[in-house]
């Protein structure tokens, strides 16, 4: 697969139209990823796709999955999301037994592995492993729902991972998922962000493609300016 360059925008289905789910898919061919967000009822409080539904995703998706499992023990479930052909899985630090053992797991079977944190838990805790991971996701809400507001207190959090990652020599992707819109989309470029996750200020837009296109550009002039 090639891989885009940053800035890369990842709309969140979460905000798509369930039951047009096909057009919805369609109308973000420009974007970078669709963010799919799995969610068990247990780690979070919210209920939302299974493996059936995101197999169904991968099939008439324009663009590569990047899946975000907010689920318990992802150690067992997470492998079947490569299987299925998610271009990224993403998996929660605070629920994995052996982060590094599954991230290996994801990356043989030939999925991005990624890993994400709650706002509350601190970045320094990946330093030592950052090199097994193709992406860092910092959440800048709480896990759980769409439409939240976006946390500015996390910023500190990925400006040290993006200095961290520099340091290392790592091209780890930084993504951050959040109340990220035309308001916010600059501040987290300017702290190290590269890959956007956007529900709905991409959704929600008169213009969808408009919209994909104008966070690239606010984010890229932003990374520009850090």
């Amino acid at each position: 697969m090639n891989l885009p360059a940053g800035p890369r925008i990842n709309p969140s289905i979460l905000a798509a139209d369930f039951v047009n789910m096909q057009a919805d898919l369609a109308r973000i061919a420009t974007a970078d990823f669709a963010h799919v967000d799995v969610m068990d009822n247990h780690f979070v409080p919210n209920l939302t796709f299974g493996p059936q539904m995101v197999e169904r995703i991968q099939a008439t998706s324009p663009i590569p999955l990047d899946v975000h499992l907010m689920i318990t023990d992802p150690d067992r479930w997470a492998p079947g999301y490569a299987e299925l052909g998610a271009a990224s899985v993403t998996f929660h630090l605070e629920a994995a037994a052996d982060p590094v053992a599954l991230a290996r797991r994801l990356r043989d079977i030939g999925a991005r592995a990624g890993v994400a944190i709650k706002p509350g838990t601190a970045g320094e805790s990946l330093y030592d492993i950052l090199d097994e991971f193709d992406q860092v996701l910092v959440m800048t809400v709480e896990p759980g729902f769409g439409g939240q507001g976006f946390m500015p207190e996390t910023m500190p959090k990925l400006r040290a991972l993006r200095d961290e990652a520099r340091r290392r020599g790592s091209d780890v992707w930084l993504q951050v998922d959040g109340g990220i819109s035309d308001a916010t989309i600059a501040q987290a470029a300017e702290s190290g962000a590269d890959t956007f996750v956007a529900g709905s200020a991409v959704y929600g837009a008169d213009d969808i493609e408009a919209a994909v296109t104008r966070l690239r550009e606010l984010a890229r002039a932003a990374s520009l300016e850090s």
